[in-house]
């Protein structure tokens, strides 16, 4: 599918726009799926200043997507209309602060955070190295793992909303819940302030290599897979009423459910979004008949099918 160009017209409209505009760009590479459609524009900011240019003078009839680093994250086959927002390498600093703190921007891996803050002597931040994301994606969902979450360590975050302006949030500002943050759904986060306590660089390490071996031994973390697929309900594992409800190695073209971890979904090679959003769909729908749950999806899905 290709969509209409209108990137002349946005570029006019931001005299001085320093990031990149790209027309139908695939956003297939760009995903750990490695599949679905193309971007209408994809808008690389060259760093806040020119993010805040660009959103204060994007037309609000124009629709606007934030997409980190692809880990949790399903296009649909017909691409994303409008513009889909990436901030890249100049949103990916990391730097430690007195008092056990690490600030970082939205677009630097989780992994990266963990590892700047075990080598700084900072505990209470290595569950970001099982969260195979980016710290934007991490803040909207309060992402968590290995008995730690977002919640527990943010002290702000920035963000700029809609129109280009700029906010700082409280933690209590973003009215975390499990997998959840409550804040303003138009809020683009830019950078976060995490707050550790003091502890051992060698032994922060050694639980990071241990939670990198446990996720190696449990997940497919070498396939084209999109991490967890749906949240775990009150009470219960998602995997386990995936697991019961006869869904492991399930599978619609080229879509799996991982034998590995059946709260895994799988490209095995050339699978449509639309296989694996309906073999999520069946799963959910088999889950529903066999226990009565109804799983919700974690996999954030963008896109026109």
């Amino acid at each position: 599918m290709s969509f209409p160009d209108i990137t002349a017209e946005l570029a006019a409209a931001m005299p001085g726009l320093r990031g990149t505009l790209v027309a139908n760009a695939p956003l297939a590479p760009l995903t750990w799926f490695r599949t679905g459609g193309p971007a209408q524009v994809l808008f690389a900011p060259a760093d806040e200043d020119d993010l805040a240019l660009f959103l204060a003078n994007l037309p609000e009839r124009v629709p606007l997507t934030v997409i980190g680093l692809g880990s949790n994250l399903l296009v649909r086959d017909g691409g994303v209309p409008g513009v889909v927002l990436r901030l890249g390498k100049a949103f990916a600093e990391v730097s430690v602060e007195e008092g056990c703190r690490v600030r970082a921007g939205a677009g630097a891996p989780d992994v990266k955070v963990a590892r700047a803050a075990a080598e700084a002597g900072i505990d209470g931040l290595t569950f970001l190295r099982g969260i195979p994301g980016a710290i934007g994606g991490a803040l909207r969902m309060n992402g968590g793992a290995y008995g730690g979450e977002v919640k527990d360590v943010l002290v702000e975050a920035r963000a700029l909303d809609r129109r280009g302006h700029r906010h700082v949030l409280s933690r209590e500002d973003m009215r975390f819940s499990y997998r959840h943050c409550g804040a303003p759904e138009d809020l683009i986060f830019v950078e976060a302030l995490f707050e550790g306590r003091p502890g051992d660089p060698a032994e922060i390490l050694a639980r990071m290599n241990e939670i990198t071996e446990a996720r190696a031994a449990t997940q497919p973390v070498n396939t084209r897979t999109g991490g967890s697929t749906f949240k775990n309900p009150d009470g219960a594992k998602a995997w386990q009423l995936v697991d019961a409800a006869g869904c492991r190695g399930l599978r619609i073209g080229q879509a799996q459910v991982s034998e590995m971890h059946c709260n895994f979904l799988v490209n095995l090679g050339g699978a449509t979004a639309a296989e694996i959003e309906n073999l999520g769909e069946e799963v959910r729908r088999r889950v529903k008949e066999h226990s009565g749950v109804t799983l919700a999806w974690e996999i954030k899905r963008v896109g026109v099918a």
